[in-house]
């Protein structure tokens, strides 16, 4: 058996950016786009449609926004516990394989507060409350379990049953274009009309299995820890090995084992890669385990920090803000060409226009992060 294809960190950078649609913006309505990608990180509104603008050709804003009110596409705790603009589909397919990683994450954080607590007990006072089909904010539902709980606290009886116990929602007008609105939830059934998916009674775990497909899809050729990364879940290695040989292996430079679908594009390195803007917490960064296919090392901490980031040759090369008056601000983190600024202030310019519906095309590149 030959050993695997050693691939090197711009094969796997140009993979990542056309399987996340970076290296050529894609024809695609955006409910296909949303479900590929596996859903857009969303806990700031208005980012996943920078994320689109950037992925889609001729994106309309307002087709999201249509999405959204329409029940197709949901806002709700699924990878990692953060918020996920997610398609309607997905929601109830993949929540319960999620379950015990959202308990899990919210107890990191407010296990002395919740010690004593009988979950169940509080997830079924969680979906009482909530059965009216009233949406309410956090604090609203926290304060009648409050009345039963008093010890915890409201911030942590809220976080458990709304990112973790009780499948929610949160509703438009939240998260839809050029609008501001607090988080409103509801329970994902109540808003969807339909139940979850039960877990697999027989343990075979077909969804675990299409997580790996998928993430594979937008995100190969991947190692297990990567998709650890993404979508939070400890327990995927059986469903790893149920598809192994239907994957193809890799390695990368450091030896790491890269599985990915046979048939997925692998460009090849030296295809040219446009600039592209990112808005703050984009999976083609946070998806990974190994960011270094994207993103320096010493710039990492980007990522994390909700900066949003320009790509210049496939890579992480600035942060990006937009002011008042619609201008987008370029600060490069290090020094940029003459052709690469100009690919840059071009870029920058109809984001700009994007984003303020054509009132400003002003674009500024700073001087270079020190």
């Amino acid at each position: 058996m030959s050993a695997p294809t050693v691939l090197g960190p711009r094969a796997l950078n140009r993979a990542t950016l056309a399987r996340q649609l970076l290296l050529d913006r894609a024809g695609v309505p955006v409910l296909d786009a949303v479900a590929h990608l596996g859903g857009l990180q969303a806990q700031e509104p208005q980012e996943p449609f920078v994320g689109l603008w950037s992925r889609l050709r001729a994106f309309d804003p307002a087709e999201l926004s249509d999405l959204l009110t329409g029940r197709r596409v949901v806002r709700t705790h699924l990878m990692r516990r953060t918020v996920h603009l997610v398609t309607a589909d997905d929601a109830l397919a993949w929540r319960a394989r999620h379950a015990v990683m959202l308990r899990q994450r919210v107890l990191g954080t407010y296990r002395r507060e919740l010690a004593g607590v009988d979950l169940d007990e509080l997830a079924a006072a969680g979906r009482a409350v909530m059965a009216d089909g009233v949406p309410r904010s956090m604090t609203e539902l926290a304060r009648v379990l409050a009345e039963r709980w008093p010890e915890p606290g409201p911030r942590a009886l809220g976080e458990m049953v709304i990112a973790a116990l009780v499948p929610m929602v949160q509703l438009p007008p939240r998260g839809l274009w050029r609008t501001r609105a607090g988080v409103r939830n509801v329970m994902l059934s109540a808003w969807l009309g339909r139940d979850i998916d039960p877990p697999d009674p027989d343990g075979s775990d077909p969804v675990g299995r299409a997580l790996v497909r998928r993430y594979l899809a937008a995100f190969g050729p991947a190692a297990s820890a990567d998709l650890r990364a993404w979508c939070g879940l400890a327990g995927l290695p059986a469903a790893v090995a149920a598809l192994r040989e239907e994957l193809v292996a890799f390695r990368d430079e450091r030896g790491r084992e890269l599985l990915d679908l046979p048939e997925a594009p692998r460009p090849d390195p030296g295809t040219p890669a446009p600039v592209r803007f990112l808005p703050a917490f984009d999976n083609a960064v946070l998806g990974y385990h190994d960011r270094g296919r994207i993103i320096d090392d010493a710039h990492r901490g980007l990522s994390v920090a909700g900066e949003r980031v320009v790509l210049v040759d496939g890579r992480v090369a600035a942060t990006w803000t937009v002011g008042k008056d619609g201008t987008v601000t370029v600060t490069p983190l290090h020094g940029l060409s003459r052709t690469d600024r100009t690919a840059v202030a071009g870029e920058g310019e109809a984001l700009a226009a994007f984003l303020s519906e054509g009132d400003s095309r002003g674009v500024r590149i700073a001087e270079a992060a020190r």
